[in-house]
C-alpha cells in the first residue's frame, strides 16, 4: 500500500447540520494525504444534505455526498456509503460518526496502524489501555456498554474489547473479504456483525485508544428497536442465519 493510498470517510448523517462542517473542518486540518469525506445522508429535514453539498462544492476533490431517500438505518446508510467508496477505489475506508464523539486527530494513528501491521481492521476503542468512554456518561450508561461487550465477546468470541465500537479504519481487501454488501443488521449489530465476518474469515482485529465524547448538537438516535436488535444478533450470527 503506497504512502498515496485514496483514504475514504464514510459519515452517515441525519439531521446532523451544526456538526458536518465542523467535522469537515477537523479532517481538513489533519493534511493527511489521499484522505477524502464521503457524507451519506438519509434525507435529513434539517437540511444537512444542503450543507453537505455546499462542502462538496467548496471542495470537489476532498468532499463526496451519497444523498438517499429511505431512511432505514445506519447499517443500510454504511453499506452504501462503503460499496460507493469502494467502487470509486478507495485502498482505505474509515467508518466515523458525524456526531463529533469520535476523534478526528486518532485517523492516522489508524492509518498507520493498518499499514504497518497485518491487521485487516483498526477499532478505535474507549476500552483499551489509555481509552476511555466521555465523562458526561452516567454509571447505567457505563454499566450498558460494558455489559454490551461482554455479552458479545463472551457469545461470539471475538476477543476485541470494545465489539460495538462504531469508528473503524478497514483495509479495503478486507471489506471485500467480508462481503459487506450482503450485511442486514442495524444500529450496533451492524459494528459486530461486521467484526464477527472479520474474526471468522481469520483476518486480525487491532485497537488504538481513543477517548470518546458525548455528542455535543443535535440528539442521540438510540431506539428500544436497536436495542432488541443488538441483542438478538450475537445469538442469529451464532446459529448461522447470517
Amino acid at each position: 500500500m503506497g504512502e498515496l493510498s485514496k483514504i475514504v470517510v464514510v459519515v452517515p448523517t441525519y439531521n446532523e447540520r451544526e456538526n458536518l462542517p465542523v467535522l469537515a473542518g477537523l479532517l481538513s486540518d489533519l493534511n493527511l494525504p489521499g484522505l477524502e469525506l464521503l457524507v451519506v445522508d438519509d434525507n435529513s429535514p434539517d437540511g444537512t444534505g444542503d450543507v453537505a453539498d455546499e462542502l462538496a462544492k467548496e471542495s470537489p476533490e476532498k468532499v463526496g455526498v451519497l444523498h438517499r431517500t429511505a431512511k432505514d438505518g445506519l447499517g443500510r446508510a454504511y453499506v452504501a456509503g462503503i460499496t460507493r467508496a469502494l467502487d470509486e477505489g478507495a485502498d482505505i475506508v474509515i467508518q466515523m460518526d458525524a456526531d463529533l464523539s469520535h476523534p478526528a486527530s486518532v485517523i492516522p494513528t489508524m492509518v498507520e496502524t493498518l499499514r504497518t501491521t497485518d491487521a485487516g481492521v483498526v477499532i478505535g476503542s474507549r476500552y483499551v489501555p489509555g481509552g476511555s468512554a466521555a465523562a458526561e456518561w452516567g454509571w447505567h450508561r457505563r454499566a450498558l456498554s460494558a455489559f454490551a461487550n461482554f455479552y458479545v465477546n463472551a457469545i461470539l468470541r471475538l476477543h476485541v474489547k470494545d465489539a460495538t465500537a462504531g469508528f473503524k479504519a478497514w483495509k479495503a481487501d478486507t471489506l471485500r473479504w467480508i462481503d459487506v454488501a450482503s450485511i442486514e443488521s442495524n444500529g450496533y449489530s451492524f459494528q459486530v456483525e461486521m467484526n464477527y465476518r472479520t474474526v471468522k474469515r481469520g483476518s486480525k482485529i487491532a485497537e488504538v485508544p481513543i477517548h470518546f465524547e458525548e455528542r455535543t448538537e443535535g440528539v442521540s438516535k438510540m431506539s428500544l428497536k436497536v436495542q432488541l436488535e443488538s441483542a438478538l444478533m450475537p445469538w442469529k450470527l451464532l446459529f448461522g442465519r447470517s
